[in-house]
């Protein structure tokens, strides 16, 4: 495969290499990791010609945009797609509060993610990312984990789609008509959800995380026939279903 080959993003004028870079590991999504690695990971990265970078504050409590931010910030602005998501807003610890525990060991200490996908927290975690990445505009803006895979609770699930399409969407559809974002979307982990979004709003993409691999095609039956008609773009996380596929 080329990773140097593009395409173009549902209906936006966004064009996306067929390779792209997520950034979950150099945030300290199961270990640690030096700056200077995570870095060069990412200049490996562009060298062989990827040019769309995931991130998420949730990815490190912040250090994964930080590090991405620091491996393109000097680099043409037009030359690479950022992906990033709302939904985790990161607050500093209060004092006497112990860190947060969970697979993000090597995250950034001292700060925390508290969950807001409405509208002033959506506003608030762009403000947190761009500072983060040290750029002035997202390309693509994921809603982040709205998925019973991530939080196992069918009334929680039912509560944040619902502050989602009640009250967080009309922060994405501000950010994306001001030029703030190129593209908004989801970052799921279940075929439903991502259908049940593209249903209910106007979004440009979903990213299918580990859903539609040579282990599970799910997606094939309502995801992406309905997304192909209406012209919403796919991307797949997680090809390789976290390193069983790759060896």
């Amino acid at each position: 495969m080329d990773p140097t080959a593009r395409r173009r993003l549902g209906g936006t004028a966004l064009e996306l290499t067929v390779l792209g870079f997520g950034a979950a590991p150099i945030g300290g999504f199961r270990a640690t990791m030096p700056d200077r690695d995570a870095v060069s990971v990412v200049d490996e990265a562009w060298d062989q010609g990827v040019r769309l970078f995931d991130t998420s504050p949730f990815y490190g409590y912040g250090r994964s945009e930080l590090r991405v931010g620091a491996a393109l910030r000097d680099r043409p602005r037009e030359d690479f797609v950022i992906s990033t998501k709302i939904g985790r807003v990161m607050r500093p610890l209060r004092p006497g509060e112990p860190p947060s525990e969970g697979m993000r060991q090597g995250g950034l200490p001292g700060f925390v993610p508290a969950f807001d996908y409405g509208y002033d927290g959506i506003m608030r975690s762009v403000e947190q990312s761009c500072l983060r990445l040290g750029i002035a505009r997202i390309d693509v803006l994921l809603v982040h984990d709205v998925d019973f895979w991530t939080i196992r609770d069918r009334e929680v699930l039912e509560r944040r789609f619902r502050t989602v399409m009640d009250s967080g969407y009309r922060a994405l559809d501000e950010l994306r008509r001001s030029g703030v974002v190129g593209a908004i979307g989801g970052g799921l982990n279940e075929a439903e959800m991502c259908l049940r979004f593209a249903r209910a709003g106007d979004f440009d993409c979903m990213l299918l995380a580990g859903r539609y691999t040579l282990l599970e095609q799910g997606a094939v039956a309502e995801l992406l026939p309905f997304c192909e008609s209406r012209g919403v773009g796919i991307v797949l996380g997680g090809p390789f279903n976290s390193g069983i596929l790759a060896g």
